[in-house]
Parts: C-alpha cells; structure tokens; sequence
C-alpha cells in the first residue's frame, strides 16, 4: 500500500472540510442565519456515549464548541483517506468524485447526527436539505479537485 496515496487522500479531505465550512460561513452571512448548533450537540452526545466527562458545565459548552468542528474535520479526512483507498493511484472523472466524495460525507455526517439522536432528516424542510447538501458538495468539488491535482504526473497521462 502506498502511503502517499493516503496522505493525499488526508489532504483532500482537509481541503473539503475547509470548503464545506467556507460555503456554510458564507451562507450564514447571506441568510443572517444563526450557526447550528449541531456539532456541540453531536460532540456532547459523543462524549456522554463515551463516558467522558467534559467537566463542569461552563468549560464542557466550550468543549464541546471545539469538539464538533473537530469531529466534522475529522470526518472529512477520513472520508478523503477512505475515497484514496478506493481510487488508488488513478484520478477519477470529477463528477464522479464529486458525487462520491461530497455523498458520503453528507451521508456519514447526516446518518450519524440522527443515530445519535441530534436531529432527525426526515423532518427537515426542503431548505434544511438544500442548507445541507450545497456545503456538502463544495466538499466534494474541493476534494475531488484537490485529489486530481495531487497525482502524480505518470497517472495523468492515462
């Protein structure tokens, strides 16, 4: 196995994630919406599953306010290392990857908010999914980008 091919996948990951928080940012300021409260709300049902105490109340709010984007970034390396495992050395046509890359993010991030009881999809009105997958697909347009541009020169060529 090639590492390398792992590290790229990390980066593109990281590169979506950073997208996917650009594009929510940037839809926050548009819609003078307030941020969601999702994340914390994951990231405190994460640790409460866990056993881990995030102690008292004050200092576990910004716990968990640093907890939930770390587990959205971590998602998003981890469905980028995922995606390098999958397309090995090759580059993969960009709407493919972007349906691939963007889908299971949205997939793994959405699926996980309701097993754990934070939300619940079927709820949501036409513009929660619309809130909700645009940022998802910036996601995947910035890593299938990013994993494109990053192999190497030989596999271009194909």
């Amino acid at each position: 196995m090639n590492g390398t091919k792992l590290v790229d996948g990390a980066i593109a990951g990281a590169v979506g994630s950073t997208a996917l928080n650009m594009v929510s940012y940037l839809d926050m300021v548009l819609r003078a919406r307030p941020a969601s409260g999702t994340p914390e709300d994951s990231a405190g049902r994460v640790a409460e599953l866990a056993h881990v105490d995030l102690g008292p109340e004050a200092r576990a709010a910004n716990r968990r306010s640093g907890l939930g984007p770390l587990l959205g970034y971590g998602m998003g390396i981890a469905a980028g290392t995922a995606f390098a495992l999958l397309a090995g050395r090759r580059r993969t046509p960009l709407p493919a990857a972007v349906a691939l890359l963007g889908g299971s993010v949205m997939a793994m991030s959405d699926g996980s908010m309701a097993a754990l009881g934070v939300t619940d999809p079927r709820r949501w009105s036409r513009i929660d999914w619309l809130s909700d997958l645009v940022p998802h697909l910036a996601y995947g347009m910035a890593a299938a980008a990013t994993w494109n541009r990053l192999r190497p020169p030989s596999s271009r060529r194909r």
